[in-house]
């Protein structure tokens, strides 16, 4: 009896013996930043070595090939040994690598030129409510979804010389027939026409969603303090559109620039070199004279172009939220 008592006053009572088995051990702060830290990794590892895969690994290796003997013999041997920057040399003093520089260039800026300002047009047109908008809206569509090698076959027909569609048109009117894709002085005027026809619906479709986010209490203001339609737009709409303009602009740079299949189903590069550009330019020393060394190096440039005009982008952006 005297034991049991004994045994029942050594336990503890009381609100601190039930607590007594909850007390829990302090958290390190490192281990939980620790653990945060992994947990982070985690969410982002897959997306981390997808790019790592298939865009980082591609890049290096497009550069490294750039200073390498890289020959159809390479893929059988696996031998491929280092020039130095022979490749390089021998792109800059080929003379057609400065004329597709400059014709890129150009082709470039007349494509977004166009496409800016006609989409734009066409954006501010259906930003009015009249019969068939919707309609009308979506058969402009039609352009953007049409594979560009079937655009680019198509617009060969319309514009062949003697058979195409547009000479017989403009034949009612008296004007001869127009050497569209034949004449080194009219073809890149032809494949710039039609990238600027391509890229039209992508303009509009941007622009129409930035104007519907543009408030219509500031037109209405400005048309009260009596500035015609053309001011208003100007002074009100265009500086509330300027982001989305940023990235109509950027995304057509990006697009253009580098643009191979339009340019080989109208023109192939020519006649006489007139419509190579430096995409078509890293096509014809890939995969038509098989100096793959040579095709790293033009793509690489136009790596490095995109690039450049990325950083910009990005530093004007910067600068614009500050």
């Amino acid at each position: 009896m005297s034991s049991t008592t004994t045994s029942a006053a050594a336990l503890p009572t009381g609100p601190k013996a039930a607590g007594a088995g909850a007390v829990k051990k302090p958290v390190d702060p490192r281990s939980a930043k620790r653990r945060r830290t992994l947990a982070q990794w985690g969410f982002i590892a897959p997306a981390v070595i997808f790019m790592a895969l298939f865009f980082g690994y591609p890049l290096v290796r497009n550069i490294i090939m750039s200073f390498q003997d890289y020959s159809p013999s390479t893929f059988f041997t696996g031998e491929a040994p280092f020039n130095g920057f022979d490749n390089w040399k021998n792109v800059f003093e080929d003379g057609l690598f400065g004329k597709a520089l400059w014709q890129t260039i150009l082709f470039t800026i007349g494509s977004l030129v166009g496409q800016f300002c006609i989409g734009l047009a066409l954006a501010v047109f259906f930003s009015r409510k009249f019969p068939l908008n919707g309609i009308l809206r979506s058969l402009i569509l039609l352009p953007w979804l049409v594979p560009m090698v079937v655009s680019g076959i198509v617009w060969r027909r319309i514009f062949d010389q003697d058979t195409g569609v547009l000479n017989s048109f403009l034949g009612i009117f008296g004007v001869g027939e127009t050497p569209w894709l034949t004449s080194t002085s009219v073809a890149l005027i032809s494949v710039i026409l039609v990238n600027i026809w391509i890229g039209i619906p992508f303009n509009m479709v941007i622009l129409y969603g930035g104007l519907q986010e543009v408030p219509k209490e500031l037109n209405e203001a400005a048309a009260l303090d009596g500035a015609s339609a053309w001011r208003t737009f100007r002074s009100v709409t265009l500086p509330m559109l300027k982001p989305v303009i940023t990235v109509v602009l950027v995304l057509g740079f990006m697009s253009t620039v580098k643009i191979l299949d339009l340019v080989l189903a109208l023109t192939d590069g020519g006649p006489a070199d007139s419509t190579q550009t430096l995409g078509t330019l890293t096509y014809q020393n890939s995969f038509v004279q098989m100096d793959f060394g040579a095709g790293a190096v033009v793509g690489n440039i136009l790596i490095l172009i995109s690039a450049v005009f990325a950083v910009f982008y990005l530093r004007a952006n910067r600068n614009e939220g500050k």
